[in-house]
């Protein structure tokens, strides 16, 4: 592209404090960290930050109180690169918090707060003309703002992507039918197809209430997306990797494929950058501190399916 891709984010913000443990705790007592940090992060903000590390040019619509966390997250974001001059403030809200644990193998446990009055619903969007951003993503921790921007970007024409992950169910109902592009995760798909299901006949299952382009992804699974020129499910492998941490992978996937719808790529294509990227963050503790670069990403690309094609 001559310019840079624009992408509009939509959604968390929250100050995660993630600790790194041996083991999950199944049990309550005291647990001593190896490691730790505490970041600005959230599931739009993780995506935000992955896509400007990409190559993009990304603006933040999130919500925060009007407090000294709400400060440091907007410091923090700004830092990165990411424009945060939409992110609203609500006086007398308390901003998000998330406090994870990330064991030895990378799995996590996420436990966030949000303040209602801080997630109440906006009135309008932030600003006149959302068809100056290329693609537009929207998580489910603010259904509000995300039916908005949904809603103008399918009106604008341009692509309107939801990071389909837990939520109520009527979240999830209210956000699935404005959006033009679903990429879901399995607890997703579980809550809105009311049964297990493995990851192909989910994804099958997915595309049959929805006229949108629908993907479900299943971390070292893979990603199943539908192809409905075919009628059927098809499958993205992902790279072979040893996880280190998997917090703010299913973000990065998202923030990447927002990059590649953005910039034109086939939708195939877009599902390997997004898989790439996913995975390399995977290798690095710190959740969306992990997110790779532009360069690292196409040579992750090349190395796991460039070299077998």
């Amino acid at each position: 592209m001559a310019r840079p891709a624009r992408l509009l984010s939509v959604g968390a913000l929250t100050l995660d404090t993630i600790l790194r443990v041996e083991t999950l705790p199944t049990h309550q007592g005291k647990f001593i960290a190896a490691d730790g940090v505490q970041i600005a992060s959230g599931m739009a903000t993780s995506a935000a930050c992955a896509a400007h590390r990409l190559g993009a040019d990304v603006s933040l619509w999130a919500s925060v109180g009007d407090d000294t966390v709400g400060d440091q997250l907007i410091a923090g974001i700004e830092a990165e690169g990411v424009d945060c001059s939409h992110v609203r403030r609500v006086s007398g809200a308390r901003s998000a918090l998330a406090s994870i644990l990330v064991d030895a193998h990378g799995e996590r446990i996420i436990v966030p707060f949000y303040d209602s009055l801080a997630q109440a619903d906006p009135g309008t969007l932030p600003f006149t003309d959302i068809a100056v951003f290329d693609a537009v993503l929207v998580d489910v921790r603010w259904p509000g703002a995300a039916a908005l921007a949904l809603k103008a970007a399918r009106a604008a024409g341009r692509p309107a992507i939801l990071d389909a992950d837990t939520a109520p169910l009527a979240v999830l109902e209210q956000l699935l039918p404005l959006a033009s592009h679903i990429v879901a995760s399995e607890p997703a798909v579980r809550i809105v197809c009311g049964h297990a299901l493995d990851l192909q006949t989910a994804c099958t299952d997915m595309a049959s209430r929805t006229d949108a382009f629908v993907a479900v992804t299943g971390g070292a699974a893979g990603t199943w997306w539908f192809d409905r020129s075919a009628g059927s499910s098809r499958h993205v492998a992902a790279p072979n990797i040893k996880a280190v941490d998997t917090l703010a992978a299913g973000d990065v996937f998202h923030g990447a494929f927002a990059v590649g719808l953005a910039e034109a790529m086939p939708v195939e294509q877009a599902l390997r950058f997004a898989s790439a990227a996913a995975a390399l963050k995977c290798l690095r503790f710190g959740g969306r501190l992990g997110a790779p670069d532009r360069a690292e990403t196409l040579a992750m690309v090349a190395a796991t399916w460039l070299a077998t094609a």
